[in-house]
């Protein structure tokens, strides 16, 4: 393992990061392809749609796949406030910092400690995937909820080696991950299309059929405590498309991030949300019985495997191993650099240690043991429940919904008052990418009224109580909010004042000596 070397400090990456109160602390190696990988491996379509795509057919039957389009334009427009955000204030801990900055520490740091509880969540989530779903169907053996415990637990193990010794080798796999990932989808698409055309197994009735859910009431809202059949489907969509803000967790670590990361973040919602659609549509084209599909574990598998045959089936599941191993390494990466964000600003539990950047491998090593220990331990929490996809998969969409609905309410509360944009800004479109994004946001919270969201509710409650306990002690021990205080931290509106009144001060200084306004 090649030794590291400290970031050198140019004057612009100095700057850029020091202007929030930090010394550059790791290299800023992550181009534009990157960082568009990252977002792009977060979202990992063949991961969401992999793990979900059972539940749509158990819930709302194919016809579910419609609610697609309709996330991809709220997750769009959330996707372009965040690169609104992130072009404002490019510093590791995306949410966490700008909730901090912008509206108060106290704020920021409940933000900041749910985002940790997602992201500990999802990892697992989408390792489970694996051994789940795919390797099952791929090795043809019979999935336990013992040997997906075991599998799992080595895949989040050999994750946390690669983000934890070095940062360049975790770009390079997911790099090459998310190539790969892009390139087989489509031959994934245009293989299970043109093969079924030609051996005439595709049913259109497929894409508007509800399967087993009966029609009646299908399109309903749901009562106060249930949503209707269809209205459940915008769940696929909901879990997949989300994560596109870890580039913005690798802010201190991209080249130019307040023009990069944006543009990175709302292209891989874009990419991700029309080859997902396309796959979409392919699947279910092909269901063959999309009522006896809806029985399988591994549906989506399954139609590979039946239409493609052994050969062609088995070397694009392998892809799709790979694809969802890189989004479970980002997924670990981005809590990484959370708990490093917030333990440098000395507000997570054992900050002392994982604060710390190894002067070796050149990252958050402390900090990537620490998440890939909670990884595990949530691992074993579900590891005998035979739902345990469904629990999992559930609070991973949750939970990023409350983050989105967050920072988006603080972007419309503050953003007559934020500082001046980097690289990215909304400009005219800001209203309706502000509204549309409100709209999509409180729709997709109220689906989480359904009386089977209960157990995600209330792993959000405990670890909410849990933040709220180590919250107390930190008011506690620091004399109160102001304790709490962020680096270099500033009133936005007093500094804008401020500015405002220097600039009147001067040209009523210069108005009253013409020879110092001319210049002399």
């Amino acid at each position: 393992m090649p030794q590291y070397s400290p970031p050198e400090q140019d004057n612009q990456t100095s700057a850029s990061v020091e202007e929030f109160g930090y010394k550059q602390a790791m290299k800023r190696g992550t181009g534009r392809f990157a960082s568009f990988a990252v977002a792009f491996a977060f979202v990992s379509i063949a991961t969401g749609i992999f793990t979900t795509y059972g539940s749509v057919l158990n819930s709302s039957g194919p016809a579910g796949i419609w609610t697609w389009p309709i996330v991809i334009v709220g997750q769009l427009a959330v996707s372009f406030i965040f690169g609104s955000l992130a072009a404002r204030i490019p510093v590791t801990g995306y949410s966490y910092q700008w909730t901090s900055r912008l509206a108060n520490p106290l704020l920021g740091w409940i933000i900041g400690w749910i985002s940790f509880t997602f992201l500990g969540i999802v990892v697992v989530a989408v390792d489970y995937t694996i051994a789940s779903t795919v390797l099952p169907v791929l090795l043809k053996y019979e999935g336990t909820a013992m040997n997906a415990w075991a599998i799992t637990g080595v895949v989040i193990l050999a994750q946390a080696l690669f983000v934890g010794l070095s940062t360049k080798w975790t770009e390079r796999v997911n790099n090459f991950a998310v190539s790969a990932e892009l390139i087989g989808m489509i031959a994934l698409v245009l293989l299970l299309l043109g093969v079924g055309f030609v051996a005439k197994e595709v049913n259109f009735a497929n894409l508007f059929s509800t399967g087993a859910v009966p029609s009646e009431g299908y399109f309903s809202f749901g009562t106060l405590t249930s949503a209707g059949p269809w209205m459940l489907g915008f769940l696929l969509g909901a879990f997949t498309i989300v994560g596109f803000e870890s580039a913005a967790n690798l802010a201190e670590e991209t080249k130019d991030p307040a023009r990069v990361v944006p543009r990175a973040m709302w292209q891989a919602v874009l990419a991700s949300g029309v080859l997902g659609f396309l796959f979409l549509i392919a699947v279910t084209l092909l269901a063959g019985d999309p009522v006896e599909l809806a029985k399988s574990a591994t549906p989506i598998a399954d139609v590979i495997s039946r239409v493609l045959g052994p050969v062609v089936g088995t070397a694009l599941l392998v892809l799709v191993v790979i694809a969802i191993f890189a989004c479970g390494m980002v997924i670990l990466m981005s809590g990484v650099r959370l708990v490093w964000a917030m333990s440098r600003d000395e507000r997570f539990p054992g900050w002392q240690a994982l604060r710390k950047v190894s002067p070796r491998f050149g990252t958050p090593l402390n900090a990537t043991v620490f998440m890939c220990v909670v990884g595990e331990l949530i691992l074993a929490i579900f590891s005998t429940r035979t739902d345990a996809l469904f629990g999992l998969f559930a609070a991973a969409t949750l939970l990023p919904a409350i983050i989105y609905t967050a920072t988006v309410a603080l972007y419309v509360a503050k953003r007559k008052s934020l500082p001046p944009s980097k690289g990215f800004a909304l400009g005219r479109w800001e209203i309706p990418v502000i509204v549309i994004a409100v709209i999509w946001l409180v729709f997709e919270l109220s689906l989480f009224r359904d009386a089977s969201f209960a157990d995600p509710w209330t792993y959000v409650l405990i670890m909410l109580v849990l933040g709220a306990l180590y919250l107390a002690y930190l008011l506690v021990t620091r004399g109160g909010a102001k304790g709490l205080a962020m680096p270099d931290m500033h009133s936005i509106d007093a500094e804008l004042d401020a500015d405002a009144e220097t600039a009147r001060h001067g040209a009523k200084h210069a108005a009253g000596n013409p020879s110092r306004a001319q210049g002399r």
